[in-house]
């Protein structure tokens, strides 16, 4: 049995999988790729157009997409299973992790890269990190064309930020009222709905297990900072989640 994860390290989708794939105490490779220099890579390994990741390559079988993956490793290797067995507490769990997905998962990354292209020597360095040194140059050589075009492809500027922030918002006030009544978000036990909401909300908090050189408090943007503060409440109730669930490899 071989499994291959091609991933970015920066990438909470990324991480959801790392997350699931630690959880079940399974052995992988890490393929981490450059973004940009990945897309040729992963449309070679999926034959389509879609070139996001992750992808899992489990011995020439492969998938793409965090969800999809969640489902073939629960129904290839059901241990610790993460998705719920009874039908509505699935239900509960697969919407979760659709709205989080969709939603979070989009607004985090715009608002974060937002405020952290204005800062090259700090996002140069968690956008290469697990590849190549020499990775780290390149991007900060071609930095104002790298700002251009993730700014470009991911829709970024001033007005989808703020609109990213009120969205990530309303998510974390839901999530910490959800959570205020009871243990888990769906049925009385861990599941990918609660390791959806951590994942994509990690970026945030900044958790030791990701696999990133996360920035000192001081090399912060101010905006996020403050936003951060302001959150934090909200931001610990999903930490807590992550540190009793999330084991590193």
């Amino acid at each position: 049995m071989a499994l291959k994860l091609y991933q970015f390290a920066i990438s909470h989708y990324c991480e959801k999988i790392r997350w699931a794939l630690d959880y079940k105490g399974l052995n992988y490779e890490t393929t981490t790729l450059l973004p940009g220099q990945h897309m040729k890579t992963i449309q070679a390994l999926t034959g389509g157009k879609d070139s996001s990741v992750p992808v899992l390559d489990h011995d020439g079988h492969i998938v793409q997409g965090s969800a999809r993956i969640i489902d073939y490793l629960d129904q290839t290797f059901p241990e610790r299973p993460l998705t719920p067995a009874d039908p509505d507490v699935r239900e509960q769990a697969l919407a979760w992790e659709k709205r989080l997905d969709e939603e979070a998962g989009p607004a985090v990354r715009c608002y974060s890269y937002h405020h952290f292209l204005q800062r090259p020597k700090v996002v140069v360095p968690m956008l290469a990190a697990g590849t190549p040194f020499y990775n780290r140059f390149l991007l900060s050589l071609a930095f104002s064309r790298v700002d251009e075009v993730m700014r470009k492809w991911m829709k970024i500027n001033e007005k989808t930020s703020e609109q990213s922030r009120l969205v990530m918002e309303e998510l974390l006030n839901d999530l910490a009222e959800a959570y205020e009544t009871r243990p888990y978000l769906a049925g009385d036990a861990f599941s990918r709905a609660d390791l959806t909401a951590a994942a994509m909300f990690s970026p945030m908090f900044q958790p030791a297990e990701y696999p990133i050189p996360w920035p000192k408090p001081g090399k912060i943007p101010r905006d996020i900072k403050t936003w951060l503060e302001q959150w934090q409440p909200q931001l610990e109730v999903l930490s807590k989640v992550y540190e009793s669930h999330r084991k590193p490899r």
